[in-house]
């Protein structure tokens, strides 16, 4: 597939190229942070390059236009496994990853959270790790990613204006004595910024945002990463193997291309963003007689620990118009939930976020494969809905895992990725709590009634390749830089040792930028 933008083509036996699989929050953020320091990159991206204008209008057109449907399966008691069997997650199989669905929210991480097992103490059936890293050290980093992705009530940037749903959420957030309520921060623009214009609040752009007003790599990172003529990107190219020399370095990529050919891209480094799912799955797949287990899987942790954050809806009826759906989809949080108190009955903390879905989805996902009354009103009475999102810390738990299914294969005979997920007591507590006061917010200001909608298939991926101070104890040490392959690197979210409750693309951003100082560092000393 061409890429009208690219104005760059490397040889594939080229082995001076950093390749890096995956076009999200972390490896499109990564390329443009090294091309910006005159490193060659070629970005390997699984799916097609659409375009803002692409975009379907219709949250079914869009989500099969966008979502990557290649089959997974799931196991566990999580009532994923029951509702969504061959979805547990959705993440994006097109170029700019699943930036080009996100809700824009962009909250950092607590200082407790980067030391979750010293701060939490021993919790039975949890695989808690501090973090080798602390907020102080990505505090700088912190302050980058936000302009770089325009975070609202940041670095001077003004407020999303307040829509209908955030009006009622932030009504009753007050009544109910919380204090700490804002339309943000929202890497979506009030103002134009960086190329980007203000938000026209088009609501439902989960579904893509035709008018580039949300922050996304492939709007913003990719196109200015392309321009540097350091980029090559190769769309519709789907890796299927890191490769490696008899010492143990990663020496390339293979992959198969828009055409189905095998290619075999060289490189002087590898690094590996295709999500929580797909990047354990990759490496699994690169077994070979040095690392029979999957590579740079020694300490037996590549896989484990996926998290996915503890979430719910809550919708609620009122006897006045709402229309949730105009504005932008998310934009408001309460964050006074997502502090540590354990007399709450659990560790760690959540937020509560506006949210509104459009009625095809609210009748897909507000009680998966229920009928009857409660779930008619609930459509019945759409413009009378207002509704916020849950989302928390939940617990890594070494039995929660990513691995091969070899009795399911893929259109490239390949074996799927099976997730394997059980909710920890914590994060039932958590959950259980979240609603309740979720509904007390609705019920402050006057709501008929209240209906609680179980997760989503999960956007929030995080934890199957973590940080650890001790390559016993993980996969990458605190640049994400393998505990056993010098030369590559996890550059998403599954390098996160903790998942925290804040929304997880910022840190990702965060990461990704002090991750491109580190390579770069260490060309220059001829360490990489």
């Amino acid at each position: 597939m061409s890429v009208e933008e690219n104005s760059v083509r490397y040889e594939y036996d080229d082995d001076s190229v950093v390749v890096i699989v995956g076009s999200g929050a972390g490896g499109g953020t990564l390329a443009h942070e090294l091309v910006s320091k005159g490193v060659k990159v070629v970005m390997l991206e699984a799916g097609p390059y659409l375009k803002n204008e692409d975009y379907h209008q219709d949250e079914w057109g869009a989500f099969n236009q966008m979502a990557w449907l290649d089959p997974r399966t799931t196991t566990g008691s999580w009532r994923i496994a029951r509702d969504f069997p061959n979805l547990p997650a959705w993440i994006v199989k097109a170029v700019g990853g699943t930036t080009t669905h996100w809700s824009g929210a962009t909250p950092r991480f607590k200082a407790h959270e980067f030391k979750a097992r010293k701060t939490y103490g021993r919790i039975d059936g949890a695989n808690l790790l501090d973090w080798p890293i602390t907020l102080t050290d990505l505090e700088p980093y912190y302050d980058l990613a936000e302009k770089k992705m325009g975070s609202s009530h940041r670095h001077g940037r003004p407020p999303l204006p307040a829509n209908n749903n955030y009006k009622v959420f932030a009504n009753g957030a007050e009544r109910l004595g919380y204090r700490q309520y804002a339309t943000g921060p929202y890497a979506t623009n009030a103002e134009p910024y960086d190329g980007r214009p203000a938000s026209i609040q088009d609501g439902f752009n989960f579904q893509g945002d035709k008018n580039k007003s949300k922050w996304s790599t492939m709007v913003s990172e990719i196109p200015k990463s392309l321009r540097t003529g350091l980029l090559d990107l190769r769309p519709d190219s789907h890796a299927v193997q890191v490769t490696h020399t008899a010492k143990g370095k990663a020496d390339g990529v293979v992959y198969i291309d828009a055409d189905g050919n095998p290619q075999r891209q060289k490189a002087r480094v590898v690094a590996v963003a295709g999500n929580s799912i797909e990047t354990p799955r990759l490496l699994l797949l690169s077994a070979s007689p040095l690392f029979p287990d999957g590579l740079a899987n020694s300490s037996g942790q590549l896989g484990r620990n996926y998290m996915r954050h503890t979430t719910g809806t809550v919708f609620a009826k009122f006897d006045q118009v709402i229309n949730m759906h105009r504005g932008e989809t998310m934009a408001g949080l309460i964050a006074d939930e997502s502090r540590h108190d354990p007399e709450r009955g659990f560790s760690g903390g959540y937020y509560m976020e506006t949210i509104s879905l459009g009625p095809a989805f609210l009748a897909s996902f507000v009680e998966p494969g229920g009928w009857g009354p409660e779930f008619t009103a609930l459509l019945d009475n759409y413009i009378n809905t207002a509704g916020m999102w849950i989302t928390g810390e939940d617990m890594p738990q070494e039995g929660n895992r990513i691995t091969l299914n070899t009795k399911v294969t893929d259109r490239l005979g390949l074996p799927v990725p099976n997730v394997h997920f059980d909710d920890h007591p914590n994060d039932v507590a958590m959950r259980e709590h979240g609603y309740q006061q979720g509904s007390l917010v609705f019920e402050a200001v006057g709501a008929l009634s209240t209906h609680r909608t179980p997760p989503y298939p999960s956007t929030h991926n995080l934890g199957t390749a973590r940080m650890s101070e001790r390559p016993e104890d993980g996969v990458v040490n605190a640049f994400g830089q393998a505990h056993d392959v010098p030369n590559l690197f996890i550059s998403d979210g599954s390098q996160f040792t903790t998942g925290a409750a804040a929304n997880p693309t910022l840190t990702i951003v965060a990461l990704a930028i002090r991750q491109a100082e580190y390579i770069v560092d260490q060309f220059a000393t001829s360490a990489l």
